[in-house]
């Protein structure tokens, strides 16, 4: 069965968005962001719960049966699972059947090891051999944190990677150690530059994890773009404008017009347009950028592929970086500590009943999942879950009895 004759079985709405909505290859693949879109933005209704461990399970016999190493296939199942127990659908099993596809076409590797290919002290150069990110990623965040702990930090810059999953998976494999965390990777060009009208950074994320006392953390994870692409391509499936501020159109002007935004224009950086301070986005997009591609000597800018073309690799740059706090003034974490729980406990706005810092509305989903004992997902992820293991021919995910 194919995909999109798998989403027609979903429910009556979707019925008539299939009818109304495929004429061409280009509105079916909105279609199938659609309903990825909607399964991410609403997974407690209609929920399907699955433990962590089958979600795990899932993820790795999905791998090794297209080829990947049982150990690369357990890096990547612990990592997307992460992102789903973290309340980041868009990064757990939404995006299983793209490794999938990568490992099958070719275009990522699954037969080599990363490689260190200059080191000292505190800094290590790595060459990703174009496996699939989170083995590089952690490949290299345990390098980081080896040096962090002999030498005070560790800075690690990585070339020929690939879509790395969240962020915060790295700066909190730091951080449960004790140490500050940070990574950054760059993407396939999404957004255009102030001023510009043709897409030439990508969204960009960086994450920086810090130690406060106990199990608390900061743990910010984020998009330096004004929003997901995916999110656009939502309003556009249901004839819904966008905010303004999120996307521009082919002359690189704002635009309300979805359609516009997606076909002709691009995603706008952080904070928007020019007047809206969206330059200083652009900039934290180009930092990312400069440790990221320019550092380790990948592809960089509007030089990365396309989002979705698979015709060349994609050669990402990333960069992984820990500090050990010991090393600096006494106290870290009771400081860090303190700071988190002033901003908690500050005046509150008027009609707002509770001030979070980064971190927290994570801790509130895993608090979620662990009471229900596994992950919720909707319906329709869990329906594309078992066309994609029929074709697979293993056993479909497991729902929680």
């Amino acid at each position: 069965m194919s995909t999109l004759n798998a989403l027609a079985t979903i429910g009556a709405s979707s019925k008539c968005l299939l009818k109304s909505s495929i004429s061409t290859k280009s509105s079916a693949v909105v279609l199938t962001n659609f309903f990825r879109n909607y399964a991410t933005s609403q997974p407690e209704v209609g929920g399907i719960c699955i433990a962590n461990d089958e979600v795990k399970a899932f993820i790795e016999r999905s791998m090794t049966a297209v080829g990947t190493r049982p150990a690369h296939a357990t890096a990547l199942a612990e990592n997307l699972t992460m992102a789903d127990y973290r309340g980041h659908f868009s990064h757990g099993l939404n995006r299983l059947e793209m490794y999938v596809k990568d490992i099958q076409s070719g275009i990522t590797v699954s037969d080599k090891e990363p490689v260190i290919l200059k080191e000292s002290a505190a800094t290590a150069h790595v060459d990703g051999s174009n496996l699939l990110g989170p083995i590089v990623g952690k490949f290299s965040m345990e390098i980081a944190i080896k040096k962090a702990k002999e030498a005070g930090v560790g800075f690690v810059s990585a070339k020929g990677s690939n879509h790395y999953g969240i962020a915060g998976f790295y700066s909190l494999m730091a951080c449960e150690q004790g140490l500050l965390g940070m990574s950054f990777t760059n993407t396939s060009p999404l957004v255009l530059p102030t001023r510009g009208r043709k897409a030439c950074l990508g969204t960009n994320p960086l994450s920086l994890a810090a130690p406060g006392k106990g199990v608390d953390t900061f743990v910010l994870d984020m998009a330096t773009s004004s929003v997901a692409l995916g999110k656009i391509e939502l309003n556009a499936v249901k004839k819904i404008k966008i905010p303004r501020g999120w996307g521009a159109d082919g002359t690189g002007h704002v635009t309300e017009d979805p359609d516009l935004c997606i076909k002709e224009g691009g995603l706008l950086p952080l904070g928007g347009a020019e007047e809206t301070s969206g330059y200083k986005g652009y900039g934290l997009a180009m930092l990312v950028e400069i440790f990221c591609g320019i550092l380790s000597g990948g592809e960089f800018g509007p030089r990365i592929r396309k989002w979705k073309e698979t015709n060349r690799v994609a050669n990402l740059g990333q960069c992984y970086i820990a500090i050990n706090p010991d090393n600096f003034a006494p106290g870290f974490t009771d400081r860090m500590q303190i700071l988190m729980n002033l901003c908690r406990q500050s005046d509150l706005a008027e009609g707002e009943k509770e001030i979070l810092i980064a971190g927290d509305p994570e801790r509130k989903h895993i608090n979620k999942c662990d009471r229900a004992g596994g992950i919720t997902y909707h319906p329709n992820v869990i329906a594309l879950l078992d066309v994609m293991a029929d074709k697979l021919k293993i056993e479909r995910i497991v729902v929680k009895k």
